[in-house]
């Protein structure tokens, strides 16, 4: 396992929802705050993205936008005023009733793909946390071949509409996803999580604890897999992830806890062995004091939730 993908598959519920839209002429719509994440990839044409309390952002052919907090905003032919935006059409509507299309407009034709993922914001990992309102990944000619590869073959499937496609588009959506964010980590010059996984020694670490939670792992034990010793390794690793490594392993062992809770319907003595804790009654304990509720509570809770 790697962090990535664990941070991505701790939060994600369910598949990703996506409609294709294509519009001419002038047109806003409005997106209402999310709880989940909301992404846009422009498959033709130009258009504007206005988050809440952001700068206005330029949207061209092949261009993908990921709002990871799922912040409310306007998409529009052009940098609408404040007076446009507040009496922008709410998307569900435009679904509903259809899109201004006016092929001789003086606005060219816009053909989008927009969707959210679900996702679970209790338990968090802070390399989510830690992306920003708007992730804009513009399309540069050798920039993200494979971010680019995978919006190209979006945009096939959508057009042939082939046996499998249902299958085919939720999967390239969740691929999507991790592409946009390893992008991001690629560019990045200032989050935390960049560093943290270009650092071989906290990389090192975190790659034994994500791969063996439930191991009776100890500080020297992480430092000899790490190659480096004890102190070298609390200084490396608190400084660039923000907590100590045994910190953040009973912190994983409770979100992965939570998981498995969600996703799964093994029972606490199962779960408990395979995050590491010796017994149902200890991951009880734990598990309580980290998301205020019992495993048994915790699970209802989300299965409720997830028929909402």
């Amino acid at each position: 396992m790697d962090v990535v993908s664990d941070a991505i598959a701790a939060v994600r519920i369910g598949q990703p929802s996506s409609n294709r839209v294509r519009v001419s002429g002038s047109w806003c719509t409005r997106l209402a705050p999310y709880a989940g994440a909301g992404f846009h990839v422009v498959l033709k044409g130009d258009c504007w993205l206005l988050p809440d309390g952001g700068a206005p952002v330029s949207l061209r052919t092949g261009d993908a936008v990921l709002l990871p907090h799922g912040t409310g905003h306007v998409l529009a032919d052009s940098p609408a005023d404040a007076s446009a935006v507040e009496h922008a059409v709410p998307f569900e509507r435009r679904l509903e009733e259809g899109w201004p299309h006016q092929p001789q407009a003086a606005y060219g034709e816009v053909e989008m793909l927009c969707g959210k993922y679900r996702l679970d914001r209790s338990r968090a990992h802070p390399l989510m946390t830690e992306l920003p309102t708007v992730v804009h990944l513009p399309n540069r000619v050798g920039s993200h071949p494979e971010l680019r590869a995978a919006i190209d073959l979006l945009g096939r499937e959508l057009d042939a509409q082939q046996p499998g496609s249902c299958i085919a588009v939720p999967s390239l959506l969740d691929l999507l996803l991790v592409y946009m964010i390893r992008s991001w980590m690629a560019e990045s010059a200032a989050g935390a999580w960049p560093a943290v996984l270009t650092d071989p020694v906290t990389t090192a670490a975190l790659r034994a604890l994500h791969s063996d939670p439930a191991a009776s792992w100890t500080n020297d034990s992480l430092a000899a897999e790490a190659g480096v010793s004890r102190p070298t390794l609390a200084r490396r690793f608190t400084g660039l992830v923000g907590r100590p490594p045994m910190a953040y392993l009973t912190w994983w062992r409770l979100t992965l806890a939570a998981t498995l809770l969600r996703d799964t319907e093994e029972p606490l003595s199962a779960i408990a062995r395979r995050v590491g804790y010796g017994t149902p009654y200890a991951l009880s304990h734990a598990f309580k004091r980290e998301f205020g509720a019992t495993p048994g509570r915790y699970r209802a809770e989300t299965a409720e939730r997830s028929k909402a």
